[in-house]
């Protein structure tokens, strides 16, 4: 009898371990099933923002890769529509509803994959028994909302509520489509993954499109009549809202694991070795949003949910589900996004989190150009670096700005990788033409003053 692999979860993490383990061992060796209570397997949640302002066509093109191609070619029994409600490690045997047909499933497994991703924060005062309050982290979540900015009366003004990465490009998305927008965001800034002098910039760009911002403002209700969402209830007063949009971030979905037995670490995800196998339990391993790593510059277990860290998650997951061998290395928080033609980058550490983390450092923040002074289309360039002190070590990058702006923090996330001091940041042999940058490049400027601001 061949050998079960039961993967909870079909989207990114899961199905980049089923397709890795499928390529070591065929199906006469190696049945795979894959459970998704969704109906789209291996999608980029990351692009439903622009799909909703129209940028992207077709739902269907942000789908890397549909069911039928994996029953086909990869030989993987895919079951969407699915929701696996328990695990049991001793019977080895996963228990699923069919949310379309009814009834109930039991499937062996010798393996398990557990991919279950990340669970939207849905507070208290969110649910409520009204249309036009949506999340967007699935395809599925998309659709409903594209449905209801089309519906007639077409909505006109939008809330969001939560000024993370989701947030920000959302309040840009329904800008796009014409509604007046208004972003509420509890803490003092929006985009908390970069320092306040930076999120002040980016801020001061979305002002730039019409988005009203209001920081600091606590979500205490929403207002709703005839069945329909009519507004937002804060500390600082009611917003009106035809529709409102979550983008108050996410957390592991580990419930489900947890029930069975599995680790839960300090950052909230399950607890995998670095070969990605579940701390302790035998047969059983996980990737994506769901799990914690090892953060390679302050050395902390984090939960960072990015599509980046499932898809090499999975691919290790199953290359060694499939009798090979691979590691996951740790992540640094890489990440870009833009505010219409603005564009933000960071790597590493923020000033919080070296704080936190027990370094000394020094940041300097610096303002150059994208391309050469002279040459068309220059625009202003600002650049934050973070150097551990006294040698210099850098810990974290940061940069505001616009055209090649966002790309210049893969630079800065490769000296961060291999540990580069800003000294030897300065020696970096980067490309260089008027078109693309200054003689001395936005980074290199950056490096310099940093080095400046050790010895000073």
């Amino acid at each position: 009898m061949a050998e079960r692999l039961i993967v909870v979860g079909a989207d990114a993490g899961g199905m980049a371990a089923a397709s890795q383990a499928r390529r070591r061992r065929g199906p006469e060796d190696l049945e795979i099933v894959a459970f998704d209570r969704g109906r789209f397997t291996s999608y980029s949640a990351c692009g439903i923002p622009y799909w909703i302002s129209g940028l992207v066509d077709e739902r269907d093109d942000l789908v890397a890769r549909d069911p039928a191609t994996f029953r086909d070619e990869y030989h993987v029994d895919v079951r969407l529509r699915h929701e696996v409600t328990a695990i049991d490690l001793d019977r080895r045997e996963v228990v699923a509803r069919d949310l379309a047909g009814g009834g109930e499933v039991r499937e062996r497994f010798d393996t398990l994959m557990y991919a279950t991703g990340a669970t939207p924060v849905h507070p208290p005062w969110a649910r409520v028994d009204a249309d036009g309050v949506f999340g967007v982290q699935t395809l599925d979540d998309g659709d409903a909302l594209r449905e209801w900015l089309e519906s007639d009366p077409a909505p006109r003004r939008a809330v969001v509520v939560g000024g993370g990465y989701i947030g920000v490009e959302m309040a840009e998305a329904l800008i796009v489509r014409g509604l007046e927008v208004t972003l509420v965001e509890q803490a003092d800034q929006p985009m908390s993954t970069v320092d306040p002098d930076m999120a002040g910039l980016v801020a001061d760009a979305m002002r730039g499109l019409g988005i009203d911002i209001r920081t600091g403002v606590t979500v205490t209700g929403l207002e709703t009549h005839d069945g329909r969402v009519t507004g937002v209830r804060t500390d600082a007063g009611e917003f009106p809202a035809d529709v409102v949009v979550l983008g108050l971030g996410v957390r592991p979905n580990t419930a489900l694991g947890e029930a069975a037995g599995l680790p839960v670490g300090p950052s909230g995800g399950i607890r995998v070795d670095r070969r990605m196998r579940v701390i302790g339990m035998d047969g059983v391993w996980a990737a994506g949003d769901c799990v914690e790593t090892l953060h390679r510059v302050s050395g902390q277990p984090v939960n960072i949910p990015l599509g980046t860290h499932a898809n090499k998650q999975g691919r290790v997951a199953g290359i060694n589900i499939g009798g090979g061998y691979a590691t996951f290395p740790g992540v640094i928080g890489t990440a870009v996004t833009k505010v219409c033609d603005l564009e933000v980058g960071r790597t590493g550490l923020r000033e919080s989190d070296a704080a936190a983390a027990g370094f000394e450092f020094v940041s300097v923040v610096t303002e150059s150009t994208n391309r050469a002074g002279y040459y068309p289309g220059a625009r202003t360039m600002t650049v934050k670096l973070i150097a551990e002190k006294p040698g210099g070590r850098l810990l974290g990058a940061q940069i505001v700005g616009w055209s090649e702006a966002a790309k210049r923090i893969d630079t800065l996330a490769v000296a961060l990788w291999n540990g580069m001091t800003v000294d030897a940041m300065t020696g970096l042999d980067l490309g260089y033409a008027p078109p693309y940058a200054p003689v001395w490049d936005p980074v290199l400027i950056a490096a310099r003053k940093a080095v400046d601001a050790l010895q000073g």
